[in-house]
This record gives structure tokens, C-alpha cells and sequence, in this order.
């Protein structure tokens, strides 16, 4: 994603493509409602996202697997939830290479997210610092102090403010590294000043079987997975599965499961044919036998019945910049 700009969505299927162009996979199961506003900027050595979100959700996010990450809140009207951890104002989490995870929202929310080069850090931490700084083998929550995170929080919000009113001063190198002067010293000082906030041996635990159960659902696309099929291939407890999604994303297996499987058939209906695609089809084929039943489904979550959706155009707006 060179350069810098805004989007304003009204897709879901659109606002996670332009994630993952910025190397961030985020799988989300949507409750009724959806507008999100991206901000990137690329500057010299840093990658900076804003990501404003006025609808509650659940999302399965990957990091970067070559660049070291750092994601931060901005605003909520909830307490967010992430990797099974209510995050507290001035939080900050350092990723690992690749790192996957939950995250859970119960209204809107801001977030953010700053990468770069893990050679690129070690140096900046050798320089800012006098140590090395690399991307922890398991994720971080860190706590800095109110002072040193509401200042990264300004400059990141400063940054992609120009990128939103002034996006073309960006592609100036002098001005995009007079920003990451004051910027990378202060990224610096939160991951290396900070507190480290402690997971317990069960959180951990908890966070490697939402990892196997997105991964079990992934190998089984479609597919109505009954509760103790599913608890066996995880290798959990029905119970305790129920507890790891309680804790993480908020709902049960069941319903994440139907969230899910609804939203295939909604990317579905977008990508087919109206001429020649079958709304029954295309649900049997993501395992709903019962088209009343999921047609209600449908338009509960989503608004629009599906075949509205198999009929419509994809909506986003778009701020070139």
C-alpha cells in the first residue's frame, strides 16, 4: 500500500482486502451494521494505519511475518478485548513475527498500528536506547507511562491526520523523515520503558486453543462442525472451549461458527454471476440445508436478504490521495 490516503467503507469484504495489502489478514464475523475508515501512511522507514470502526465486531488478525509490529488503541465506547485481555487506555501490544490473535469490540472503536523492519528496530533501540530491541518470541501487552504513550499516540494521530488532509506532503522524503524523528524516539521509549503486564500459564493455554480453532475451522470450510467433532479435533473439552470463547471473543463456538459460515456466503454472493448463480446453491454449499431458515439468518445479520446481496454492486468510498 504505497503512499498514503484515506478509504471510507461500507463493505466488509473491501476493508479487510485493503488489511491484508497492508500485510494484516483479519477474518471478521460482523453483527448487523458496517462502516470503517482506513488511514495509511508509508513513510520512509515506518507503516502507520488508523483504523476507525463504527460497528462492534469480532476479528481474527494476523501480524506481519517479516515486519515488527505495534498495535495500540485509540478511542472505544467498550473496553476492547484482545488475545482474551480487556486493554487498558495507554496499553500497547507487541507483536511477534506473525503473530495471530482475537480481537473483540462491543461498539465502535480506534485502532492502530505502527511496523517497520525488525533490523531497522534493533538499530533505532541501539541508537535511542543503547540496546537492541527485537520482536518478542510471544506477544507483549506493555503498559507505558501515561505521559510516553499519550505522546505516541499524538504523533501517530498527527501523521495520519496529514495523510487524511495533505496525503501528497507525505511523498516529500524530507517531511516523511522529519515525522519519523520524533516518532521512532517515541516508539522506542514505550517498548523499552514500559511495563510488561504478565499472562498467566492458563492464558496462554486459553490463546493456543483459539489458534487450533481457527485452524480446525479453516481445514473444514463450510462445514456445520458439530460441537463433539469439533472439541475433538481441538483436542479441548466442550466445556472448556465454551470458556475460551467466552473469554476471547465473547460468544459462543456455536454462533462464531454460523457467523462465519454466514459471511462465506456473503463474499459468495458478492463474487458470483447474478445471471447464473443460485442463492440455494451457494448456501448448501456453505452447509445450510435449510433455505428459510438461513434466509432469516441472513437478514438478521446482514439487513438485506441475500439475494439483495447476490444483486448488488460492492459499495466503498473512496478518498484518493
Amino acid at each position: 500500500m504505497p503512499g498514503s490516503g484515506t478509504r471510507t467503507f461500507l463493505d466488509l469484504e473491501q476493508y479487510e482486502a485493503s488489511l491484508r495489502r497492508a500485510q494484516i489478514g483479519v477474518l471478521i464475523a460482523p453483527r448487523l451494521g458496517f462502516e470503517a475508515r482506513l488511514v495509511w501512511a508509508e513513510l520512509h522507514q515506518l507503516l502507520l494505519l488508523r483504523c476507525d470502526e463504527e460497528f462492534p465486531r469480532i476479528g481474527f488478525l494476523s501480524s506481519p511475518p517479516r515486519l515488527a509490529t505495534v498495535t495500540f488503541c485509540e478511542r472505544s465506547s467498550s473496553t476492547p478485548v484482545w488475545r482474551g485481555t480487556k486493554m487498558q487506555a495507554g496499553d500497547i501490544m507487541f507483536h511477534s513475527l506473525g503473530e495471530r490473535l482475537h480481537q473483540a469490540t462491543a461498539g465502535p472503536s480506534v485502532w492502530s498500528v505502527i511496523a517497520l523492519d525488525p533490523a531497522r528496530l534493533d538499530e533505532y533501540g541501539r541508537i535511542f536506547a543503547e540496546r537492541p530491541i527485537s520482536p518478542p518470541l510471544k506477544g507483549q501487552i506493555l503498559r507505558p507511562s501515561p505521559r510516553d504513550a499519550a505522546r505516541l499516540r499524538r504523533l501517530h494521530a498527527q501523521a495520519c491526520r496529514l495523510a487524511e488532509t495533505k496525503s501528497g506532503i507525505l511523498a516529500h522524503p524530507e517531511v516523511s523523515r522529519a515525522i519519523e524523528q520524533d516518532l521512532i524516539p517515541a516508539l522506542v521509549t514505550c517498548l523499552t520503558a514500559a511495563s510488561i503486564q504478565e499472562i498467566g500459564t492458563a492464558e496462554r493455554n486459553h490463546a493456543r486453543i483459539m489458534i487450533r480453532f481457527e485452524e480446525v475451522l479453516a481445514a473444514h470450510p463450510g462445514q456445520p462442525l458439530r460441537m463433539p467433532d469439533l472439541c475433538e479435533l481441538i483436542g479441548v473439552t466442550d466445556r472448556t472451549l465454551r470458556s475460551c470463547c467466552a473469554e476471547f471473543i465473547g460468544i459462543s463456538p456455536q454462533r462464531y461458527m454460523l457467523l462465519r459460515r454466514l459471511k462465506q456466503v456473503r463474499a459468495a454472493l458478492f463474487d458470483a454471476d447474478p445471471g447464473t448463480a443460485s442463492v440455494a446453491e451457494l448456501a448448501r454449499h456453505h452447509g445450510f440445508t435449510q433455505l428459510g431458515r438461513f434466509a432469516g439468518m441472513y437478514r438478521a445479520v446482514f439487513g438485506e436478504p441475500p439475494s439483495t446481496t447476490l444483486g448488488r454492486v460492492r459499495q466503498a468510498r473512496f478518498t484518493d490521495p
